[in-house]
């Protein structure tokens, strides 16, 4: 499978939600779900494990993909993630990677290569 990473540095290629849609499997669905509600303290049922990917032109996204800010912005500005933004970081990325650092590596990895 080839990496897709998220316009907010995340890898959709490694999330739950977007294997198992892409492998249409039914197990996997269930296990993230199980997972997510248990993680997020939320009702998450397998039926709602379907995504694209953030990148993706679909409408099949994941909960909160569906009305990320980061999202929204990339796609206003066209661009195939936030490395590749004359911004970055933004204030709206530096609150997100307070809470996922990894995703400010990955983007930093990404930018340094441009």
């Amino acid at each position: 499978m080839t990496e897709m990473t998220a316009v907010c540095g995340l890898l959709c290629s490694e999330c739950g939600a977007f294997i198992a849609t892409i492998n249409d499997d039914n197990e996997k669905r269930t296990e993230v779900a199980q997972l997510w509600s248990k993680q997020y303290n939320q009702d998450i049922k397998p039926e709602d494990i379907n995504c694209d990917g953030c990148t993706s032109d679909s409408n099949r996204l994941f909960g909160h993909c569906k009305v990320c800010e980061i999202r929204k912005c990339g796609k206003e500005k066209a661009i195939e993630n936030c490395a590749h933004c004359d911004e970055y970081a933004c204030e709206k990325l530096e609150g997100f990677f307070k809470m996922v650092p990894d995703a400010r590596k990955h983007l930093d990895s990404i930018r340094s290569s441009l």
